[in-house]
């Protein structure tokens, strides 16, 4: 028998395990090896195979980055940026908060990325835009023979109204069902024969498809976006086969979920306007109403070269990629867009409360408070209220942790969330879940408090230093993820932002002192608030 190495469980849930496994030091001449993975009692059991293996310049890559995590971990950033699970036959491809656990992140958006970790510019970097409107970011990184490739089509489930709900992370599945030149399931199939791997997802602002590839590979992948772009041809059959797993996704991470139930009603009972209030992945009565007509209809209207961006990070030479961009992309004629709908909210009125039920042992609450995103680069509050975000809960030594979690022993698990950069109104929440001699009445009430205690007496100097440091260091980490620089550009420029504001958005967090803080927890008051409680059936 193999001998065994053993991964915590909880590994396996903060990083998939091909970027987990590089970290391992192989035992002798025998390298690691995804072949029979064994659940034992929480633990992950990895079969040892006795043939070595050469590594590929993605999978060296790859252990970089692992490595870089393991550091950031070794440092106090210990949240992880994952999703849930799929089930084996439904797609990797997630749909935001409904893939959520209920310690979603550290306090991110559906990019699963810091946004103190600023990947600092200095690669250089090219901007470009093509005749037909397609905004085309290229950096330059050539530590390691790898590039990875975004496109970010400015669509989501804000975007769309009642009844048609879930339309474009339904798109979002069928982009990989195949043109005349790539069938059904080729593409996946064709990125991973050059050694890449690729994903997408879905949020309320964008769709995103993604890859990481050989650097030698990417005007090849390049050609495939271009065509899904501009061709994409599914059957009707497809388009059912689909959607029944998309239903039995939605069932999973929201029916069947207690996190997934306890987002969907937060944002239900936070807003008004149908378009922030409806969940990601959409209504279950919308899933069975849609049309393959209905998808067609919206691929049309926003999959256009004028509503993307694409940014490129790896070993590439800029001119020559923007040469390969124009030939594949350039003949793509740019559409006219429809009007975005307006996602204004008032931000102040009367406190919401909500309460459901779902299988769970013990029962999950939601403090959620409509607060301001950032709309432009010299707004303060916005910055503050990420900050005091890592103030409650940026790691064990934060307030909720220490004082809730192992002061009190009130909760097993609480978090705070906020996205600044969110198109719409925000959300800034507080989720937990009691401890066994806790009710949900007192665990709200203790929850107030630490806010309360923030407004009355402010925060201590060495709190603030703290944070200020572990975003110093994020900083410092990110720049070893190419992914991670990618996804930060295309989030600034979809956000109405721009690449070249990284520096600037670093050195105002950097600059938020105590008294912005305080003045930031005084925002949350019950008139902008909204409870949300998941009991147990």
């Amino acid at each position: 028998m193999p001998p065994h190495i053993r991964l915590p469980l909880a590994a396996r849930l903060c990083k998939p395990i091909v970027q987990i496994l590089p970290r391992l030091q192989p035992v002798g001449r025998r390298q690691l090896s995804l072949r029979q993975p064994r659940d034992l009692g929480g633990q992950i059991a990895l079969e040892l195979p006795h043939a070595p293996q050469k590594q590929t310049p993605l999978q060296q890559h790859q252990r970089r980055i692992a490595a870089t995590a393991h550091q950031r971990r070794r440092l106090g950033q210990s949240r992880c940026f994952c999703r849930a699970q799929p089930n084996k036959r439904m797609p990797v491809r997630q749909s935001g908060k409904q893939a959520r656990h209920i310690r979603h992140g550290r306090r991110r958006g559906t990019l699963s990325l810091p946004l103190a970790a600023f990947a600092a510019d200095t690669q250089p970097t090219h901007e470009f835009t093509l005749d037909n409107g397609l905004k085309v970011i290229v950096r330059e990184d050539h530590r390691a023979p790898v590039v990875v490739s975004q496109i970010w089509y400015k669509v989501g489930s804000s975007y769309e109204t009642p009844g048609q709900t879930g339309l474009s992370h339904a798109l979002e599945h069928m982009m990989f069902k195949g043109t005349p030149k790539v069938p059904s399931g080729e593409f996946s199939r064709r990125v991973a024969a050059l050694g890449g791997q690729n994903n997408a997802y879905t949020n309320r602002h964008e769709t995103v498809y993604f890859e990481t590839v050989a650097a030698a590979n990417l005007p090849e992948v390049l050609k495939m976006e271009a065509d899904r772009m501009a061709n994409l041809n599914f059957s009707n059959q497809d388009f059912a086969n689909e959607m029944s797993v998309i239903r039995e996704e939605r069932r999973q991470r929201t029916e069947d979920s207690p996190g997934g139930k306890l987002w969907e009603q937060l944002y239900l009972s936070s807003f008004q306007t149908d378009a922030n209030r409806a969940p990601i992945i959409g209504y279950m009565a919308d899933l069975h109403a849609l049309k393959a007509a209905d998808l067609r209809r919206w691929y049309r209207r926003w999959y256009a070269p004028n509503n993307a961006v694409l940014v490129i990070v790896g070993d590439v030479d800029a001119a020559q990629t923007l040469r390969t961009v124009q030939q594949l992309f350039g003949p793509i004629q740019a559409r006219a867009l429809p009007e975005r709908q307006n996602l204004a909210e008032p931000q102040v009125r009367a406190p919401a409360r909500a309460e459901t039920r779902a299988v769970t042992h013990q029962p999950l609450l939601a403090l959620g408070y409509r607060v301001p995103a950032l709309e432009k680069l010299d707004d303060t509050l916005p910055y503050a209220l990420d900050v005091l975000a890592d103030i409650l809960s940026g790691n064990s030594a934060s307030r909720l942790d220490k004082n809730l979690v192992r002061g009190k022993e009130a909760a097993l698990d609480v978090g705070a969330s906020y996205d600044m950069f969110s198109r719409g109104p925000a959300l800034f929440t507080l989720v937990a879940m009691p401890a066994d001699r806790t009710d949900v009445a007192q665990l709200q009430k203790l929850l107030e408090a630490e806010i309360a205690d923030i407004a009355r007496h402010g925060i201590s100097n060495e709190e603030l230093a703290r944070v200020h440091t572990r975003m110093a260091a994020s900083e410092i980490y990110a720049r070893d993820s190419m992914s991670a620089q990618a996804s930060l550009m295309g989030q600034l420029q979809t956000r109405g932002f721009s690449y070249r504001d990284e520096a600037e958005l670093r050195r105002r967090l950097q600059s938020v002192d105590a008294a912005q803080v305080q003045a930031a927890a005084r925002l949350l008051t019950p008139e902008r608030q909204t409870v949300v409680v998941v009991q147990p059936e």
